[in-house]
């Protein structure tokens, strides 16, 4: 049986993850002087203005402007002519945390409601679906020859999108990949597209075992694309849920990641459960998992855990859900001390997806 599945990533320099990234900054910084500080950071960038909202409680003093600054520097947005660079004006809206929400997280329990979904499966030694992480592949590949010069003519901001030909149920081969990439007027999309089949495509199709032919690689879909960045496509954090996962391979839950601490179960429940289940399949008692959890704000314990292995189980369901709970106490509390969460991790998770990266503590095999 055939079938095809097609995934999304985007840039570093994508509008919405310019947001994800100032959100996550600040996240860091707080954590980095008070590790129980809370924080609910949401980032709106838009034509030459940046607005940060939101809420920190902290034992610490933090410049959301020179934090904010100092990463849309470094995204490359340093020319004018975008309309939109790290000088451009910003407005901050920044009070501290709800007292009653406070209150709940004080004993230890969630900071806010919620359910969350962790996944895992055996396409790729990663223990994750092969469209989302060739997808990533190629904006990381994307993001690399731009910044090292390699294709200086490139802007900031990209996408790309793969669609994976699946026969009885195993990547087959890919039928298609599209590269969104902002460049010089100077530069025609001949050589645009010449380039990154070169310096893009090809290698990071290769280190998964796989090509595809020019003809079914796409550039700027109209053809054209100059004008990127904020100016063109206002970002706000949080957008980009499908793409910080599975890329629509597997459930995701209610609420975005990144601007939020650790307390806030969106986030550590999501970690929590993609780290149980990369577990149960790294340890071949499945091969394919989904881990559901589901919180309420104060709730210490979830009000939902349930492993699906959707038939493709090696061992018990006894001996799957037993292994699941001495691997990680779900508590709230749990969570954060088990993964070590209460620290200045976040920036790195703001782009290319949550998972699949072995420099994350809830990506280690235990």
């Amino acid at each position: 049986m055939f079938y095809t599945f097609t995934s999304e990533s985007v840039c570093a320099g994508h509008p919405d993850k310019i947001c994800d990234q100032i959100s996550d900054s600040i996240v860091d910084e707080v954590l980095k002087q008070d590790k129980f500080g809370r924080v609910a950071i949401e980032t709106l960038v838009t034509r030459n203005r940046v607005v940060i909202a939101g809420e920190v409680s902290a034992k610490a003093q933090v410049d959301f402007e020179k934090v904010a600054r100092k990463q849309i520097k470094r995204l490359g947005y340093t020319d004018g002519i975008l309309n939109f660079s790290y000088r451009s004006p910003i407005d901050i809206y920044v009070h501290t945390q709800s007292p009653e929400i406070a209150r709940g997280v004080k004993m230890k329990g969630a900071g806010d409601q919620g359910m969350m979904f962790g996944f895992a499966c055996r396409e790729t030694k990663y223990f994750m679906p092969l469209p989302i992480m060739l997808a990533h592949g190629l904006v990381m590949q994307l993001d690399e020859v731009r910044e090292k010069k390699l294709l200086p003519y490139l802007r900031p901001d990209g996408k790309s999108q793969i669609t994976v030909e699946y026969k009885n149920g195993k990547p087959y081969q890919i039928t298609s990949v599209i590269l969104a990439a902002p460049h010089k007027e100077s530069v025609k999309l001949s050589q645009v597209k010449h380039d990154l089949y070169r310096k893009v495509v090809i290698p990071v199709l290769k280190k998964f075992g796989f090509k595809i032919n020019k003809k079914n690689f796409v550039v700027n879909g109209t053809g054209v694309w100059h004008m990127s960045g904020p100016a063109s496509d206002t970002g706000v954090t949080g957008r980009k849920i499908v793409v910080d996962t599975y890329g629509g391979y597997a459930k995701v839950g209610g609420g975005c990641f990144s601007g939020k601490d650790p307390t806030k179960v969106d986030r550590s429940g999501a970690y929590a459960a993609r780290y149980i289940a990369k577990n149960i399949v790294a340890h071949k008692l499945a091969n394919k998992t989904e881990v559901r959890l589901a919180y309420f704000i104060g709730a210490k314990k979830p009000v939902m855990q349930e492993i699906e292995t959707f038939g493709t189980e090696r061992a018990s369901k006894k001996t799957i859900r037993d292994f699941a709970l001495k691997l990680l106490n779900t508590s709230v509390e749990g969570i954060l001390e088990g993964l070590n969460l209460r620290r200045p991790i976040y920036l790195p998770t703001a782009v290319y997806g949550h998972f699949g990266r072995e420099e994350f503590p809830w990506e280690k095999v235990d």
